[in-house]
């Protein structure tokens, strides 16, 4: 049985979560945590091919590294391509998304349990924020996603047991706590609760400083969300909405379950009741059916709403997805020129929102984030800040005037 162990993790907050959770775990068991342990753990990402491909190149890392040391290899490139991964040189053990805590009894050399259905996790390595894993799993199978098969059906934690994971979080003396999840907004159909019902039970209760919600899509982004969100000291008003594209017919070829009248709708609800709150967008440049006419269509769209920064990914061509079989596809060329202009795009949104708040007071929650005698932290509505270091702003929350925004659109 290995008695040290490293885990390495790529991709989302949730599977931050989950390996800071599995590390939390096995150390409790009496494992220590090594650079060149007897186990490598590489909790992996499908989003796009570069993920997988950086996957691949870790374990033969790992394996030059240490022939004798055990490689396991979970998550979603894991769970999508598990023939595949159990093949590569030195991969002695292989976990999906569904199955990965079995990975403990394995270690402990005990036969394997029964996995839940859902699995609660939190991270803890950064003292001041912690990612909460609340939702698992997507039924919406959109054309260009193979997260959706890899992560499996939707499926959710009770409000009860979130609650109990705030409690727990707080005792750690972490102020800000993001609920994650593959498609959070769906939060609770499993087992007749809703993601509302969870945010008003926060916001009655209150049982850490700040909460933020990861990502949520726009069509599950009610309006009684937004009202409770502007009402709230415990909610922040920070808003992560997929878009993907601000082009109908490329939506609608993407079979996401909106249209861009709603998503500016749900944008300009935000603003109307929270001026100051920040708005960030994903957009997905080059799917295959998106034409130049497409992607000025989207870029008139972004500009004529009130975000605050965008989130930039070139369409990369996943295995057994309806959009990877698409005969057109985008040359790589042309993605590429999208994304910049999508990027520069986003940084000039960026900067005028930092702009917005000059000599504004904001209360920042500082981090243990030392840099050329600077402090850095987060705004409640998202705008990272430095100040002068002082080792009494750690992990505290303090009203501060924003006084200079940089050419890196930051304070």
């Amino acid at each position: 049985m290995p008695k040290t162990f490293h885990i390495t993790t790529l991709g989302c907050k949730l599977n931050y979560s989950e390996s800071s959770h599995i590390a939390r775990e096995l150390q409790g068991l009496g494992f220590e945590n090594a650079s060149n342990p007897d186990c490598f753990i590489l909790n992996t990402c499908t989003v796009t091919g570069i993920a997988e491909k950086k996957a691949r190149s870790l374990i033969a890392q790992f394996h030059r590294k240490n022939p004798n040391a055990e490689i396991i290899v979970m998550g979603c490139f894991a769970a999508r391509d598990k023939e595949l991964v159990e093949k590569l040189p030195g991969v002695t053990k292989v976990f999906g998304s569904e199955d990965k805590m079995n990975l403990i009894p394995y270690l402990l050399q005990n036969a394997t349990v029964t996995v839940p259905t859902f699995f609660s996790t939190f991270s803890s390595h950064d003292r001041t924020r912690s990612f909460l894993k609340i939702q698992d799993g997507c039924d919406y199978h959109c054309s260009y996603c193979a997260v959706a098969r890899a992560r499996g059906s939707s499926r959710s934690d009770t409000i009860e047991n979130v609650m109990i994971n705030l409690e727990k979080i707080a005792q750690l003396n972490c102020k800000e706590v993001v609920l994650t999840g593959v498609n959070t907004g769906d939060f609770g159909r499993n087992n007749g609760e809703t993601f509302f019902q969870l945010l008003n039970e926060i916001e009655m209760r209150k049982p850490v400083e700040r909460v933020r919600i990861s990502s949520i899509e726009p069509n599950l982004l009610t309006n009684e969300i937004i009202h409770l969100v502007a009402h709230s000291n415990v909610l922040m008003p920070h808003f992560h909405i997929p878009l993907q594209s601000g082009s109908d017919s490329v939506l609608a070829d993407m079979k996401r379950r909106y249209k861009t009248v709603l998503f500016a709708d749900k944008v300009h609800k935000i603003k109307s009741l929270i001026p100051h709150a920040c708005i960030a967008v994903d957009l997905i440049s080059g799917f295959p059916t998106e034409t130049d006419e497409d992607f000025n269509e989207t870029l008139s769209f972004l500009n004529s709403l009130p975000i605050s920064y965008l989130h930039v990914f070139s369409y990369s061509k996943r295995p057994q997805t309806p959009a990877g079989e698409m005969k057109l596809q985008v040359k790589d060329s042309v993605k590429k020129e999208r994304t910049q202009i999508l990027l520069q795009l986003s940084e000039t949104k960026k900067t005028k929102f930092y702009q917005e708040h000059l000599q504004t007071q904001r209360a920042v929650l500082f981090e243990d984030d030392l840099k050329n005698g600077k402090i850095f932290g987060f705004t409640d509505n998202y705008i990272r800040v430095s100040a002068p270091f002082n080792n009494r702003f750690i992990n505290k929350i303090i009203n501060i005037e924003l006084t200079e925004s940089n050419t890196h659109s930051s304070f």
